[in-house]
């Protein structure tokens, strides 16, 4: 088995697709992650906006959460719908672009796509946040840590879709398991002390009240929550991706995140206020994560503890899986409409979309990076994407259910309608509570991605433009070509150079850019000896030899200004160069040669013209061990071997065919 076999498993053929696609079970860790690790970060970012009102706080955030709830129950009705009726996948970008029109369809393409980047980067850091409160000592390593997480999530997940949910669902249900076990417990304890439950591990203490409850302040928190909505519309993203029957699965999927996540943000909104829970600065050495503190609250800091918070570290940490997921496929619809390069829709070896995940990993680690893996830093520029893209895809569902009329589609279109009209409001709170802190830099980075998907769009139209052949084949001028053959010396590339140039066209020019008059002098004796005189006795037409001297040692600006010559005197011919390129058999061996086949190539391609035609001629370096074994049988042979010795002397010169 070859070892990329062994690292990124066989190579998948494309019947093999159907076998990829999951079920319910591998669907909610694979597309729900996000949203179901959001739960763990989003009531805290509420809570840190509210610590300068210390203890009353904790008492604002329950209605905050109540507010996020009741739109995520809008979302969720809203979204079964569009599963329904977008059955191949019903994504914001398809939506949008269906309903509303191309340029409403790339605005929702590019806020999902910077919110799928922005997702990586915040679930990576908040799940070595949860990592760094249970062993402060590794505070240092934090970037690290984010960095060493996505290069883990991205391989698993080059591995294959169905791979990477089943690699996930242990930690999912066991983050699901004991995290609903300390919520039982402490929601048990609440009820049987009167509300008032002695924490087995006390809390940090509340920081004084420095300021006052104002709607400013609350509106600020209620953007910062409103990152644990993100990643709902992922399944309707992934719909393709279910076994059939297909709707039915990806809305049970739908389903069963949203009770999970509503169960979560209100059981650790309930128990916060209860035992007197807050958030911790994020950039002090002392930082504890309030789920840290609940977890350590409620059942101490035993075995269970660190179970549970090793489950949350990782389903924070793997929550980027949804967009490694979900960004893949988002830029091959792109693609597919020449918004993207073409390369974004062509699967990997594992069926799925490699240049998509690999974009996805190189802009997360540079926000990590530009951020410094601090949850709190990257807080800001999230949930704008996300709510630009729900309210995109409601108000096409609105479009759609009026175009298709009928009593069945009333009461879809005011779910819809609702769902636009809440997100929206939504999406202006979020902007305006978030723009100083850093929400400026994603309305930028959308009109970017915007600008960049018509330029893209631009250039494939030139290109469809130019290319079209709508005639039947010129059968005109069919001349052979003058063929131009650069070498620097006499050896076995050049030979084979020659020969295909000589089956291609009468008219053979062989070019030597000299540098030195001995080296001239050398190659003219060769040229005699092993050209001219055999071609002259098999009576064929006699290739020209060029000698271009090049006093300061350049190679392709005299190549180049003999070509433009040619063009002039064959003003109507097509110039064939052919270049003979040594190929190396192991890859450490092109650090030996000096590659001037490839950089001739790409001159020619650069400045030759429409009239200039590049053909490459391969010499395969033989092993060490095929060439002993030529050597051999030359021996046994009785002068046989010459030959060979001759090809090795070759294969050994600095030549490399130019």
């Amino acid at each position: 088995m070859r070892w990329s076999d062994r690292i990124l498993g066989r190579r998948l053929a494309s019947h093999e697709e159907e076998g990829q696609r999951v079920g319910v079970l591998a669907g909610i860790p694979m597309l729900g992650l996000d949203a179901l690790s959001s739960s763990a970060y989003g009531p805290e970012a509420a809570m840190t906006i509210l610590l300068p009102l210390g203890a009353a706080g904790i008492v604002s955030l329950g209605p905050i959460i109540l507010t996020i709830l009741a739109l995520l129950i809008i979302l969720y009705f809203s979204y079964r719908q569009t599963i329904a009726a977008y059955p191949n996948g019903g994504g914001s970008y398809t939506v949008a672009k269906e309903n509303l029109g191309v340029r409403p369809g790339l605005l929702a393409a590019a806020a999902l796509l910077l919110d799928y980047v922005l997702n990586v980067a915040v679930g990576i850091s908040a799940g070595i946040g949860a990592l760094v409160s249970a062993l402060p000592v590794l505070h240092p390593h934090i970037l690290a840590l984010c960095l060493v997480t996505l290069a883990f999530v991205a391989f698993i997940n080059m591995r294959g879709v169905k791979e990477a949910g089943v690699a996930f669902a242990l930690p999912t249900y066991l983050f699901v398991g004991t995290l609903f076990a300390v919520l039982i417990i402490g929601i048990f304890r609440t009820v049987t002390s009167g509300g008032h439950p002695a924490a087995i591990v006390l809390p940090p203490a509340l920081p004084a009240a420095t300021g006052t409850v104002t709607l400013w302040l609350l509106l600020r928190a209620f953007a910062s929550g409103c990152t644990a909505m993100t990643g709902v519309e992922a399944v309707s993203n992934g719909v393709s991706a279910f076994a059939k029957p297909s709707v039915k699965n990806a809305q049970l999927t739908l389903t069963w995140i949203v009770v999970i996540l509503g169960v979560l943000l209100a059981g650790i909104a309930y128990l916060a206020r209860a035992y007197n829970i807050g958030a911790t600065d994020p950039d002090s050495p002392a930082y504890e994560s309030v789920i840290s503190q609940l977890v350590s609250a409620i059942v101490g800091r035993g075995i269970f503890y660190y179970v549970t918070i090793g489950s949350v570290l990782a389903v924070l940490a793997l929550s980027a899986n949804t967009s490694f997921a979900d960004f893949p496929r988002l830029c091959r619809l792109i693609a597919q409409d020449d918004y993207l390069p073409h390369a974004f829709a062509n699967r990997g070896r594992r069926l799925v979309y490699s240049l998509g995940i690999g974009i996805l990993t190189t802009f997360s680690a540079i926000l990590l990076i530009a951020f410094g893996g601090i949850t709190d830093r990257l807080i800001p520029l999230f949930a704008i994407g996300a709510f630009l893209a729900f309210s995109l895809s409601q108000a096409g569902m609105v479009v759609h259910w009026k175009r298709i009329g009928g009593a069945k589609s009333g009461a879809s279109l005011a779910v819809n309608g609702l769902g636009a009209i809440v997100t929206t409001i939504a999406l202006a709170i979020v902007i305006a509570a978030k723009f100083k802190e850093g929400a400026w830099i994603t309305l930028l980075l959308i009109p970017g991605m915007l600008i960049l998907f018509e330029r893209v769009k631009k250039h494939y139209l030139q290109v469809a433009g130019e290319t079209s052949c709508p005639r039947p084949l010129d059968l005109t001028d069919l001349q052979p070509p003058v063929v131009v053959v650069p070498i620097k010396n006499w050896n076995t590339l050049s030979e084979r150079a020659m020969q295909f140039a000589m089956q291609m066209s009468p008219d053979v020019i062989a070019v030597h850019v000299s540098a030195e008059e001995a080296e001239a002098f050398a190659l003219r004796t060769q040229w005699e000896e092993y050209v001219s005189n055999p071609i002259a006795e098999a009576g064929l037409i006699q290739p020209r030899l060029m000698i271009l001297a090049s006093p300061y040692r350049k190679l392709f600006s005299p190549l180049l200004s003999y070509i433009n010559q040619l063009k002039e005197e064959y003003p109507t011919r097509t110039i064939a160069i052919v270049v003979s390129e040594l190929v190396e058999s192991k890859w450490y061996q092109y650090l030996l040669h000096n590659q001037r086949a490839t950089g001739l190539k790409a001159a020619l391609l650069l400045q030759g013209g429409e009239r200039v035609v590049v053909i490459n001629v391969p010499w395969y370096l033989e092993t060490p061990t095929k060439l002993q074994n030529v050597q051999k049988i030359g021996i046994i042979a009785g002068g046989i071997g010459e030959p060979p010795a001759e090809e090795i002397a070759a294969e050994r010169s600095d030549a490399d065919g130019t």
